[in-house]
């Protein structure tokens, strides 16, 4: 069975990123950890119902990966945006085009499909899928500050990405498009 796990939004730079975000939102992100395999670092943010929000850039300490980095962030330019999501998947079957890589940082270890290219699948509109090995989920230690995952939608003019079951998913054909749109605790509902 699978069920939204994610949503990704990338930035060129990860302090920038995080300040522009949380103007936007209201709230200062919540402290994320660094990925060696892929040369990134992130923040995150609770998102309720086991799912959160993660901000993604290059980290620039760290020496470039032997292979594209997720979520073309090797080309990444402009403002933060919404690029991509991931599913937790208990089946876990790798689609075609995508490779199972384990990762671990601290108490959280995982396994997480990666594209075999630089492209993501369905550029972004399909899910990454993420199998969380003994228990640990970052939702477990972020703190639930009220924001919440109202919407995701996935426009795409190929095959719809496969539904999960999750009513807050919504996919339809057209031009590539990834919209999320997030609740938060004064009120509002603001699209990323």
């Amino acid at each position: 069975m699978r069920r939204l796990d994610h949503i990704v939004v990338a930035c060129e730079d990860l302090d920038k990123g995080a300040a522009c975000l949380g103007k936007t939102l209201g709230r200062s992100l919540d402290s994320g950890g660094s990925h060696p395999v892929m040369g990134t670092h992130n923040r995150l943010l609770n998102l309720g119902r086991g799912s959160y929000l993660e901000l993604i850039a290059i980290d620039p300490t760290m020496p470039a990966p032997h292979r594209p980095r997720w979520f073309t962030l090797d080309s990444f330019e402009g403002a933060p945006r919404l690029v991509g999501w991931a599913a937790r998947d208990s089946a876990f079957v790798a689609p075609q085009g995508t490779t199972v890589t384990e990762m671990k940082r601290g108490d959280l270890h995982w396994q997480i499909t990666l594209p075999d290219g630089a492209q993501m699948p369905g550029e972004g509109t399909h899910p990454l899928l993420i199998r969380w090995i003994g228990g640990g989920h970052p939702c477990d230690t972020l703190p639930d500050r009220g924001f919440r995952l109202k919407r995701l939608d996935l426009q795409t003019p190929g095959p719809a990405a496969r539904s999960i079951g999750d009513p807050r998913i919504r996919t339809r054909y057209g031009p590539t498009r990834l919209k999320a749109m997030i609740h938060t605790p004064d009120g509002r509902d603001v699209w990323l």
